[in-house]
C-alpha cells in the first residue's frame, strides 16, 4: 500500500516539471524563428540589391549639403543640460498622475503627500542649483 501511494505522489511532479520545461521549449523556439527570420531578411537583401560603388555614394549625406571640413564639431553644454533638465521634469510629471490617483484612495492622504512634497522639494533644491550656477541663462 504505501508504494502505490509514493508512485501517486511522483508522478504529478514528472507531469509539472515537464509542462515547465516544455514552456522554455516555446520561448526557445520562437527566438530560433526571430533569428532565423532577421538572418534570411537580411540575407535576401544582400543577395538583391545592386552594388554600384560611387564616389558620391560613398560621401556623408546630411540635408543635401555636401560635407565641408572636418567631422568634429563643437556643441555648447547648455544644450545637454536644457534636455536633461526636461527628462527630469518630464519624469516628474509622470510620477504625479499615478500619485494623484493614490492620493484620491482612503488612507493614503497624508502620507503620499508628505512623500510627494518631499519628492518635489528635492526637485526644487536641483532647479534651484540649476539657476545659481547659472545654466537657465540663454547667452
Amino acid at each position: 500500500m504505501p508504494h502505490s501511494s509514493q508512485a501517486a505522489l511522483r508522478e504529478p511532479t514528472v507531469v509539472v516539471a515537464s509542462d515547465y520545461f516544455d514552456s522554455y521549449a516555446v520561448v526557445g523556439l520562437l527566438a530560433v524563428i526571430g533569428v532565423l527570420f532577421v538572418a534570411v531578411a537580411f540575407g535576401a537583401g544582400r543577395l538583391l540589391r545592386p552594388v554600384v560603388p560611387t564616389t558620391e555614394k560613398l560621401l556623408t549625406y546630411e540635408c543635401g549639403v555636401d560635407p565641408v571640413g572636418e567631422g568634429w564639431a563643437h556643441t555648447q553644454v547648455r544644450y545637454y543640460v536644457y534636455a536633461f533638465l526636461y527628462v527630469i521634469f518630464a519624469v516628474d510629471s509622470i510620477f504625479l498622475f499615478p500619485w494623484a490617483t493614490v492620493f484620491a484612495a482612503p488612507g493614503y492622504g497624508a502620507a503620499t503627500l508628505v512623500e510627494m512634497f518631499i519628492f518635489l522639494g528635492f526637485l526644487a533644491v536641483g532647479l534651484l542649483y540649476a539657476y545659481k550656477k547659472g545654466v537657465l541663462t540663454w547667452t
